[in-house]
């Protein structure tokens, strides 16, 4: 079975709250979707906006090797001819191949929304069809709203797909416009509407968490044709994620719609849509999220580490994506061995990984998560094992925070100073540092790094690029536990650290000091003589 994907992102993703793609940005995203192995992409609605006619003017000189550009409008206006209706016109303009034609298939909206008659709207839908393939072009037709129209009125409905059909129409796409349908009311449609021998495709919106399932149900029911956006983006509650449609297609249903290769690239076009979009990727979707094969639970893991596929549907490299395993407090020994074995240290199952485990559990009691901060649970790890020498050890520190006593030399603000004095211990030897800063934490770096550079030059690199600070008991006031999560880089990786106090000074300097300390050891950096 042949099943062709027909991606709407820049059309009917775009209609997302929040997303406004530039011509650019559809350039751009259109090249990744033909390498993807998308069949048909819908670069807009030509005169319906500026953008989208620039889009089409610059799509002419657009090298794809797969994909067909498609241009998107709707059936002439009642009592119009389709040769003066300007909509048709703009799209014979585009100089594209493919058309999609919107009409309806519900005769509340014949009646109410375009308030025309039952007879008018189906001449409007061949005239307007007979139109562009009378000059040589690919058109579908989008039957909007048909799902709705074939419960109110069946035999209207399927009407239109037969006018469409009898007008030489290439595809009859079934909407479900609204995303109320369920996947058995969807499957007896599309039965209902391929007995007059159309092709037929389908395009859901996801308003009842449905439009994976309702697609995949019409694919079983015989349609040819998948419409859909990446990360699911569109109007309301998105369109069908074609990003768990494709896997599902060709992992679950033996479908072949792209390549091997280009299905193990779907989860970096995820990723390239959400940033131009720039819109967060969703952790939780499925197959391509951050979060869709990391595991938590003792038992999940423990399980893991026998067979991955005891809890995992697919392997993660054929989308991909990769597996990881999150370290809690609801994590048992099996947790700690499998990290610890990815780390290449050994900490086998028995006392010690109890040990850890147990630590672990105490410092989670006490405000750390580790969930986000993978270089501190790192180290948590390497300070577990006998051998383990850090490059540097904390002693003592101290932090004044002074205002319209005397003039900073570094401060922002003219009449605030902040200064930290710093006892570190680097190969033996105590060094005693201070520093001013805009603030206590910048006050802190500032100190320790005076003391550390001197031995650790290569630490300049490393930039605090992020700080959140969350209080986790909000009814013990400014006596709360907060606990401070940072996000550190030199520029080609990050990594995320974690410090736990009712002290933020504390918390913060916790999560600093591991920050320094995990990137020397990344880097192989020991202390002198060592």
């Amino acid at each position: 079975m042949n099943v062709q994907l027909y991606d709407t992102t820049l059309r009917d993703g775009a209609q997302r709250a929040g997303i406004s793609f530039s011509v650019e940005d559809k350039l751009k995203i259109a090249k990744r979707l033909d390498e993807l192995g998308i069949h048909f992409i819908e670069g807009g609605w030509p005169g319906a906006n500026p953008k989208d006619t620039e889009f089409f003017i610059r799509a002419r000189d657009l090298a794809l090797s797969h994909a067909r550009l498609v241009a998107f409008g709707s059936t002439r206006p009642a009592k119009t001819e389709a040769a003066k209706d300007p909509g048709l016109r703009a799209l014979l303009d585009t100089g594209m191949q493919v058309f999609t034609l919107v009409g309806k298939s519900w005769d509340l909206h014949v009646t109410e929304v375009l308030q025309t008659t039952l007879e008018e709207n189906l001449r409007m839908i061949t005239d307007s069809i007979s139109y562009l393939k009378a000059e040589g072009k690919t058109v579908f037709f989008d039957a909007e709203h048909f799902f709705d129209g074939y419960k109110a009125d069946a035999k209207y409905a399927l009407r239109t797909v037969k006018a469409a059909a009898e007008a030489g129409v290439d595809c009859v796409v079934l909407c479900d416009t609204n995303g109320g349908a369920l996947p058995e009311e969807i499957a007896v449609a599309v039965k209902a509407a391929g007995k007059d021998g159309v092709p037929l495709g389908i395009h859901a919106h996801n308003d009842s968490e449905l439009g994976v399932a309702n697609t995949l149900a019409a694919v079983q029911a015989g349609v040819t044709q998948v419409q859909g956006t990446i990360n699911g983006y569109g109007e309301r509650c998105g369109n069908a994620n074609l990003c768990s449609i494709i896997p599902a297609l060709k992992l679950k249903m033996g479908i072949d719609c792209i390549s091997d290769e280009q299905l193990a690239g779907l989860t970096e076009v995820a990723r390239y849509v959400s940033e131009l979009a720039n819109m967060s990727l969703d952790p939780h979707l499925p197959y391509v999220g951050a979060s869709a094969f990391t595991h938590k639970a003792g038992l999940h893991i423990s399980g893991m580490t026998k067979q991955e596929e005891s809890y995992q549907h697919i392997d993660p490299d054929l989308v991909g994506n990769r597996s990881q395993v999150l370290v809690s407090e609801l994590s048992g020994m099996s947790a700690i061995t499998y990290k610890a074995s990815e780390l290449g240290l050994n900490i086998p199952r028995g006392e010690r990984a109890r040990e850890v485990l147990e630590q672990l559990k105490s410092l989670e009691s006490q405000g750390f998560q580790y969930e986000g901060a993978e270089a501190s649970f790192e180290l948590l790890l390497r300070r577990s094992q006998p051998d383990y020498e850090p490059p540097f050890e904390l002693v003592d520190f101290m932090v004044v925070v002074e205002r319209l006593r005397r003039l900073p030399t570094t401060a922002v603000r003219e009449y605030l100073l902040s200064e930290a004095m710093v006892k570190v211990r680097v190969g033996g030897e105590l060094y005693h540092t201070a520093a001013e800063g805009n603030g206590p934490v910048n006050a802190l770096d500032a100190a320790l790094r005076k003391a550390l550079l001197q031995f650790y030059p290569s630490l300049a690199a490393v930039k605090l690029v992020d700080y959140k600070v969350r209080i986790l008991d909000e009814s013990q006031g400014t006596e709360s536990i907060v606990r401070v999560l940072m996000e550190s880089s030199d520029g080609e990786h990050d990594w995320h650290t974690v410090g736990s106090s009712t002290n933020i000074i504390e918390a913060s300097w916790i999560a600093l000091a591991d920050s320094l300390e995990y990137w020397l050891v990344r880097k192989g950096e020991t202390p002198p003589g060592a």
